[in-house]
């Protein structure tokens, strides 16, 4: 039996293709850490969920809670987790302390600097060295992982996220997307809000749209945006049909870089680094906050990419079944 976890919004998303592919081929079990608290009522499935005990701190409530609850792991062979959330290193650990073979889904990305995307990159990098089988989206993250001589099987598989995909036909209106909420960048946003607000004023022909994250330090500075339209955050298909029909998307994601380009949208990324460098130069594009306005009119000009998405083909799930039937010999 394998045990699959998440916790979040974006590892639901992810690990959905995949559950849809596992019905009736590889038994599982469904685990919700409850590191995103509001996002049980979105899933359908039979799911066991980790009451977390609240601390001071609730990254370290969230490894606490998962550490010292052995049902979890009650007849599970394996785990399966998927990205850099607290949540997986917190499972992944449990499993490693129980020898429970861990599957990990989305492995070897990497910026190689600990605080960007922090606490991610540390997490990420940790489950590689507990993991039996690496699940990579890329060739490029597959070679990191073979550089940090890892153990276990690597495979290249592409990103689960655009099997969610394959079903749209993007189209291109006068739609710019924008979001914003990574830690790194909270002290940060009052300054890139100004920009983007000031774009909206200055581009009236272009409808600016951002889901406003509901982090109190992203919340409290929606008054910044004065010519942009600012919604409520929106559940994951409605905000896939926008990103479908957008002119350009401006973000600090690190998801939203492989769905734009699946949907050959250019993406400008308000980061000083990426996980995702294969796109970088045809689809997204770095930027600091003095750089983005210029940036910004570059890709008005020119905001079709050259090139197939470098993160997958929307396949990813029927392939990665085929490789745990045979690694697990199911």
């Amino acid at each position: 039996m394998i045990l699959i976890s998440f916790g979040t919004r974006p590892e639901y998303i992810k690990i959905k293709p995949l559950i849809e592919a596992f019905d009736g081929n590889i038994p599982y079990r469904l685990l919700f850490t409850g590191q995103h608290v509001d996002l049980l009522s979105e899933v359908n499935n039979d799911v066991l969920r980790l009451e977390i005990e609240e601390g001071e701190n609730r990254l370290d409530s969230i490894v606490s809670s998962v550490m010292n609850n052995e049902s979890i792991f009650d007849n599970i062979d394996s785990v399966l987790v998927q990205g850099d959330t607290t949540s997986v290193f917190a499972v992944a650990l449990a499993a490693f302390h129980r020898k429970i073979k861990i599957i990990h889904l989305e492995a070897g990305l990497r910026t190689w600097d600990k605080n960007h995307p922090y606490p991610e990159e540390f997490n990420r990098s940790a489950v590689s060295r507990m993991a039996d089988i690496h699940l990579c989206p890329t060739e490029k993250s597959a070679e990191n992982l073979k550089g940090e001589k890892v153990n276990g099987t690597i495979h290249v598989v592409g990103n689960t996220v655009l099997d969610n995909l394959v079903h749209i036909t993007p189209e291109r209106t006068n739609t710019i997307v924008l979001t914003m909420h990574r830690r790194e960048n909270h002290d940060l946003i009052p300054k890139w809000f100004a920009i983007f607000d000031k774009l909206a004023k200055e581009n009236p022909e272009f409808n600016f749209v951002i889901p406003l994250h509901p982090n109190p330090n992203v919340q409290k500075h929606k008054d910044i945006l004065k010519h942009v339209n600012v919604t409520d955050p929106i559940e994951y298909e409605q905000f896939i049909n926008i990103l479908s029909q957008s002119y350009m998307i401006i973000t600090d994601s690190g998801g939203l870089q492989e769905e734009s380009s699946f949907f050959r949208k250019k993406c400008i990324v308000c980061r000083t680094t990426t996980e995702r460098p294969e796109g970088i130069g045809t689809f997204s594009f770095m930027t600091g906050i003095d750089e983005l306005e210029s940036l910004f009119y570059e890709v008005k000009k020119n905001p079709i990419p050259v090139g197939k998405c470098p993160y997958g083909d929307g396949k990813s799930a029927d392939r990665i079944v085929n490789i745990l039937k045979q690694e697990l010999q199911l």
